[in-house]
């Protein structure tokens, strides 16, 4: 297949050698175009002794071949990366002021844009109505993931990894248009909201979980093309619409539902705050306040870890295919034996999940926020990974980072 291969001028643009490392190791025919502020990232050395082809980024070079027209045409795909908010403008707009805008117009076979940039350049409603523009007239736009950024800031805008952009273009192709969505096919269960564990029938012990986190995570689920199920306890807000809704109350009936859930699903995502302890016994009636009584007693036992069972079921085999991933949250405060980060840590060797989305709890914190920060961490052992934004955005970095564990790390048989 012959690509070409756009890079944009942005600091993700070292991040692109190694998806043109990809197409190459795959047998494609690669012309990288890289743009004038792009060799300033990257020069165009390292570009054609990857791709073993001459590199130029002016349409005055090898004129006798009209390449402004040639490459476009000959294309059977052209790949942008990393597709910078400049280039997204100028390819909304039509312009054709250097090699890569004329072949962009040139283009007959389906082209894929991989964003990278700020945050609020993303956000800008202007970058978003170009890529509105791109998308209505059929080129594939890829959602950036979601993280650190440049300098201290983190947020949605990271370029997608490489071997997601290298997925995403391969099943353009394929669909010639259609691109397969990273979930697509799969089932995800996910557990939400905070479950409430009667004393009598008025009280109950629970917790300050709005169910805000899990309502997002299904959302950014069902649209990567997953089928969801959500293990709804107690929310404050909706289950979204286009998922299954399983309503439960209690740790014990979290337990049963997931276990039953995980019989079929390709993820088990467990954001629910699930309490540790639930009475010893329940009244059947409200118990009473008297002055010549004494003082009430209530003696707590432990709930199951639900989230070490599904682990300990599925390395056995006993539920869900061998290939589930199980992604458990944790939210933690740190004290004076260690910071949130080590006790995650150790919670991550205890639990055996795959992955640990890591909160960092308090009064004022992640409890019915809008906005969440969290660390993504790993049982491969890989580098920790930050997200920070609205839960929405969160969402997306934790669903791009399943969707990346699924096909890369866990393969399934």
């Amino acid at each position: 297949m012959r690509i070409v291969l756009g890079v944009g001028g942005g600091i993700a643009a070292y991040k692109v050698a190694s998806l043109l490392r990809l197409f190459t190791e795959a047998g494609h025919h690669v012309t990288v175009i890289p743009t004038e502020a792009a060799t300033r990232f990257v020069g165009t050395a390292t570009w054609e002794a990857l791709s073993g082809n001459p590199v130029s980024n002016s349409v005055f070079d090898d004129v006798h071949q009209v390449n402004h027209v040639r490459l476009g045409h000959e294309a059977d795909l052209v790949v942008i990366a990393p597709a910078t908010a400049d280039l997204l403008a100028k390819a909304a707009t039509g312009q054709a002021g250097d090699l890569l805008t004329n072949t962009l117009l040139m283009a007959h076979g389906p082209v894929l844009f991989a964003p990278a940039m700020h945050t609020e350049m993303w956000q800008h409603p202007a970058t978003q109505a170009n890529v509105e523009t791109l998308r209505s007239r059929g080129a594939a736009v890829l959602e950036p993931a979601s993280g650190r950024l440049t300098g201290a800031d983190s947020g949605p805008g990271r370029l997608p990894e490489p071997e997601a952009i290298y997925d995403a273009a391969m099943a353009l192709v394929q669909g010639q248009g259609d691109y397969q969505l990273p979930l697509a096919g799969r089932t995800v269960t996910i557990s939400a909201g905070g479950t409430r564990e009667p004393l009598d029938p008025v009280r109950f012990l629970g917790n300050r979980s709005s169910g805000k986190q899990g309502v997002a995570l299904a959302l950014a689920a069902r649209d990567a093309g997953a089928t969801v199920r959500l293990l709804a306890a107690h929310m404050e807000v909706p289950p979204p619409a286009g998922v299954e809704v399983v309503r439960v109350e209690t740790a014990l009936q979290l337990r049963e539902a997931a276990l039953a859930a995980a019989a079929d699903s390709d993820v088990v995502i467990m954001s629910a705050a699930v309490a540790d302890f639930r009475p010893a016994e329940v009244s059947d009636t409200k118990i009473k306040k008297r002055d010549d009584s004494a003082d009430p007693v209530i003696t707590l036992v432990r709930n199951p870890d639900i989230l070490h069972e599904l682990v300990e079921r599925r390395n056995a085999g006993d539920a869900g295919p061998a290939s589930q991933l199980i992604v458990g949250f944790a939210a933690e405060t740190g004290d004076s034996d260690g910071d949130v980060l080590a006790y995650a840590e150790a919670k991550l060797r205890r639990k055996g999940c795959d992955l640990l989305v890591v909160n960092h709890v308090g009064t004022d914190k992640v409890f019915g926020q809008d906005t969440n920060a969290v660390v993504i961490l790993a049982r491969s052992g890989s580098e920790p990974q930050e997200a920070a934004g609205s839960k929405a955005d969160v969402s997306a970095a934790i669903i791009n980072r399943i969707s990346y564990e699924l096909n890369h790390v866990l393969p399934r048989a």
